[in-house]
């Protein structure tokens, strides 16, 4: 990643010490895709146990660039130390997670061919809240890759989903770059809360978006 610019060099440690600073073992980290560069599931092995190994119970969505990532019925068979989220919803610690990789919104500089990959991905988010939905009641944070909804948008078919189903909390990645984190909505929205988790608008520390003590 360091083609990206000073930033991104040696980011592994700057993860490493961030994350060990304020993540304890009974805590939840989501790592909404991106996660390695490799190929292969098998030359994506090292990034994955270098998570494994952090502290926490990690959930894992797939990125746009996560072409290693095929099975995930194989990939829960091989890491059992990490939760991979794909087409249907975990419970953890008393959240609800669901979501979908999402894709590049509609608009001027999109083909036909993102339109119809995009209303795929919608159609991925009914099926993940509908496991949600027989999860029962609680907490509802979704995982995106893609931003969910751009400044320049006023609402997306990706928000109405969301927001029908009543999730609190999106968090999402995909954007890199100083020049870009603004053309992105964060924070509130109608009452949701978006977060934009991209490793360098994070400048690689973990961002606290929920806790237990807000619901009691």
């Amino acid at each position: 990643m360091d083609i990206f610019g000073p930033l991104w060099e040696n980011h592994p440690e700057k993860i490493e010490k961030n994350w060990c600073a304020v993540v304890s073992e009974e805590d939840t980290v989501l790592l909404p895709g991106d996660i390695s560069w490799a190929m292969r599931e098998e030359e994506a092995k090292a990034d994955l146990d270098f998570l494994a190994a952090l502290p926490g119970k990690k959930v894992l969505l797939r990125g746009n660039h996560d072409y290693w990532w095929s099975s995930v019925s194989r990939l829960r068979r091989r890491y059992a130390d990490l939760q991979f989220l794909q087409n249907d919803a975990l419970l953890v610690e008393d959240v609800v997670l669901c979501g979908c990789r999402g894709w590049l919104l509609p608009g001027e500089q999109t083909t036909k061919e993102d339109e119809k990959i995009y209303h795929r991905e919608v159609e991925r988010l009914r099926l993940s809240l509908s496991f949600a939905k027989a999860l029962g009641k609680g907490q509802l944070i979704a995982m995106l890759h893609f931003p969910p909804l751009l400044a320049e948008q006023t609402n997306t078919a990706m928000m109405d989903v969301l927001q029908q189903a009543g999730v609190q909390t999106v968090v999402f990645g995909h954007v890199h770059g100083e020049a870009n984190f603004a053309q992105v909505v964060e924070g509130t929205w109608q009452g949701m809360q978006l977060h934009l988790v991209s490793a360098d608008y994070l400048r690689f520390a973990p961002k606290r978006i929920w806790t237990k003590e807000r619901m009691d």
